[in-house]
């Protein structure tokens, strides 16, 4: 297999960041400085960095329960970074983001080798929010929603939002079903009609939801859920 496919199956990392470590000069084969393209059969001694990386066989889907506050990243750098949050005790990966100033669900997994693919099949994937925000919902402000909103993007550009599946919960609160993924989608929406979020949390991504997960807690995909959540990646 090409070694970027590789080092993406020992949960090393994702494929993409492999291509980086790769350009980067970081990876060798045999003691030679792997280069993009570069094939393997599993026997060789590929290390990163100097240290052996070898083939990681169980692959591991969870579910967790983000608070506010964890910064999804793998950057042990970084304070109140999801990995340390969790203490797994193998080498996973959070699937997509969830800002730090929202909570909710957000899967983690060591198979670096879909993580971009899921990511990618998000965009078709539903994303259910609950919204809570500083003003009055009202029928006209879902319908908008609903209908898709022109939302400000980086470096000075604009989009209009794909439709939107919208319920009013209670007067300040509404759930609202996406299947984008754009940064800070919801917040952006939400702005574009007047509303200021205060509380925001992911309650479903696809057929997994957060039904008896507690906050700051995590579980294992059933196999169902695997199945299904792979389907489409």
């Amino acid at each position: 297999m090409r070694i970027n496919k590789f080092l993406a199956s020992s949960g090393l990392c994702s494929r993409r960041q492999a291509d980086e470590l790769i350009k980067n000069g970081r990876v060798t084969i045999n003691g030679k400085t792997a280069v993009l393209g570069d094939k393997v059969e599993g026997t060789e001694n590929v290390e990163v960095n100097g240290l052996t990386v070898t083939a990681n066989e169980e692959k591991i889907y969870i579910a967790f329960h983000k608070p506010y506050g964890v910064i999804c990243t793998t950057d042990p750098n970084a304070t109140n970074n999801i990995i340390d949050y969790i203490k797994f005790p193998t080498r996973i990966f959070p699937i997509g983001r969830l800002d730090v100033e929202s909570s909710g669900l957000i899967l983690l997994t060591n198979d670096g080798e879909i993580v971009n693919q899921i990511s990618k099949a998000q965009n078709g994937f539903e994303k259910e929010y609950m919204v809570t925000v500083d003003k009055e919902v009202t029928p006209q402000v879902l319908q908008k929603l609903n209908e898709g909103v022109v939302i400000p993007l980086d470096r000075g550009m604009s989009r209009k939002t794909l439709p939107a599946k919208t319920e009013k919960i209670s007067p300040n609160q509404f759930s609202i079903t996406i299947i984008q993924g754009m940064n800070r989608q919801i917040r952006r929406m939400c702005e574009a009609v007047g509303f200021t979020v205060k509380i925001l949390k992911r309650v479903r991504i696809k057929n997994i939801n957060l039904e008896g997960l507690n906050r700051g807690k995590w579980r294992h995909l059933t196999d169902e859920e695997v199945k299904e959540l792979l389907k489409s990646s």
